[in-house]
């Protein structure tokens, strides 16, 4: 087993913890061979029995213009549809332009055990912008960036095998953190987007997905801009509060 005497645990540990999510991105493309070793590193990750149950759709250039488009123009639709209450809401039902077409859950309530952490990463994120909590029109405003994938120049779509459920999605999951950290340490940044994962037709009219997989997230990549959310930096929860105590 090689072993990598400059790769000290302190070293690695900052390396880790300087990750951030990135939601501004400069116009700079990505040199071809700097992306294709990043998407490379993400295959260093392990796999259920070795079988990589995932794909990934790589969208840049007039692909990725044209999904942020289409993507663009359903949650105006949608957003248009809430400012107009029950009665928008019932038209956007009518038309059906704009609901989501897969994993619906996104759109879902947090559970209560859950929400307190999401509701503090929002009212942190947003006050950090200067969006005011009762502001739903400069929060959908906000929101929007993820479709026009906060500037990145590359947007990855990740698939998982249906067959393999959860198992294939924490293999995709797996793929995506050495991708992420790969990426990091090429000075790119990342986005990790469950906003795109409700409109998988969408990304179906623009690759040939096989139809055993489904669109689990998208990730934008490229090089971060110098703008003031790139320093918003999220609430890390101490380990402690992912410990489960043994039974007395």
């Amino acid at each position: 087993m090689a072993k990598f005497s400059a790769i000290t645990p302190e070293k690695f540990s900052a390396f880790a913890a300087s990750r951030r999510v990135t939601r501004a991105f400069s116009e700079k493309q990505i040199p071809e061979a700097v992306l294709q070793q990043v998407l490379a590193d993400g295959m260093s990750a392990p796999s259920w029995s070795n079988t990589r149950p995932f794909v990934v759709a790589v969208a840049q250039g007039k692909v990725r213009d044209e999904l942020s488009e289409e993507f663009l123009r359903r949650w105006d639709a949608v957003s248009r549809a809430r400012a107009q209450g029950k009665w928008g809401l019932f038209k956007l039902w009518l038309k059906r332009y704009g609901i989501p077409t897969s994993n619906k859950v996104v759109g879902k309530t947090y559970t209560p055990d859950l929400l307190p952490r999401a509701q503090r990463v929002g009212r942190e994120l947003y006050g950090y912008i200067g969006v005011e909590r009762g502001d739903a029109k400069a929060r959908d405003e906000a929101w929007a960036e993820n479709y026009r994938f906060f500037g990145a120049p590359v947007e990855l779509f990740l698939f998982n095998h249906k067959s393999l459920g959860k198992f294939s999605a924490t293999d995709a999951a797996l793929w995506s953190q050495n991708v992420m950290l790969s990426a990091h340490a090429h000075g790119l940044g990342t986005c990790p987007q469950g906003a795109v994962s409700g409109w998988e037709d969408a990304v179906r009219e623009k690759f040939d997905v096989p139809d055993e997989y489904e669109l689990l997230w998208g990730l934008a990549i490229g090089y971060p801009a110098e703008a003031k959310i790139n320093n918003f930096g999220a609430h890390r929860m101490p380990v402690e509060e992912l410990l489960i105590q043994p039974k007395n």
